[in-house]
């Protein structure tokens, strides 16, 4: 018998001033930075029941394909919850959002054929229960879909991110980390066949610590 996650406070994270600012950079990176394309690409050829975690403002949900019968979208953050809220109204599939945290689903198992983290595995504060609970929704050999920071290949670079994770990253980006091995984090959590893309955003320039980025895909194994 399938059972339901503990529910968590609607308030579980409280990032009031990072919200605001993530609600108008982000808009502003999709139209500069060419991440609304990439949105696009993570999203394309999915269908079925969708949970989307970390929605933000809802900015991934004009992307989502018709072929989408549902997309669960859970955000704990209330501000960005209510931004995403409004975008779910304007969405060409329907979407419900509702609180919560990545690593407390309040979506019972094996519920979902396709599983979204778009920029949110870099902020959760405990990424392998979160890929856990990811794995525990997915139905058997239901996919899960990954766009996200990760720790640069360059060693420059990469020592730059753990040293800005150690000190004033997290706590001026609403706890974002840009040092995580995601793709490590995934495999260990027993997704198989991951297929993925190594990306800069935005490509050109001076590189950012939060620049180097992943876009792919993995799945549940179908024995679950």
């Amino acid at each position: 018998m399938a059972l339901r996650s503990p529910k968590v406070p609607g308030d579980a994270v409280h990032h009031p001033l990072f919200a605001r600012f993530y609600a108008r950079f982000s808009v502003a990176a999709d139209a500069r930075a060419g991440v609304a394309a990439l949105r696009s690409e993570l999203l394309s050829g999915l269908s079925g029941r969708v949970v989307e975690i970390g929605a933000g403002n809802g900015l991934n949900f004009a992307h989502y394909p018709p072929a989408v019968s549902e997309v669960v979208a859970i955000e704990p953050e209330r501000l960005l919850r209510g931004a995403a809220v409004e975008a779910a109204v304007r969405a060409g599939v329907p979407v419900d959002v509702v609180p919560g945290t990545a690593e407390a689903l309040p979506v019972k198992s094996e519920g979902f054929d396709a599983a979204v983290a778009s920029l949110v595995l870099c902020s959760v504060r405990d990424l392998p229960r979160a890929l856990a609970e990811l794995r525990r929704v997915l139905r058997p050999g239901g996919e899960l879909r990954f766009f996200e920071h990760v720790v640069a290949p360059a060693p420059g670079l990469a020592r730059v991110q753990r040293g800005l994770d150690r000190t004033v990253w997290p706590r001026l980006f609403g706890g974002c980390h840009t040092a995580r091995d995601t793709l490590a984090a995934i495999g260990a959590a027993g997704f198989e066949r991951p297929a993925y893309r190594r990306l800069t955003v935005p490509e050109g320039g001076v590189p950012l610590p939060s620049s180097p980025c992943v876009l792919g895909s993995a799945r549940k194994p179908s024995d679950g």
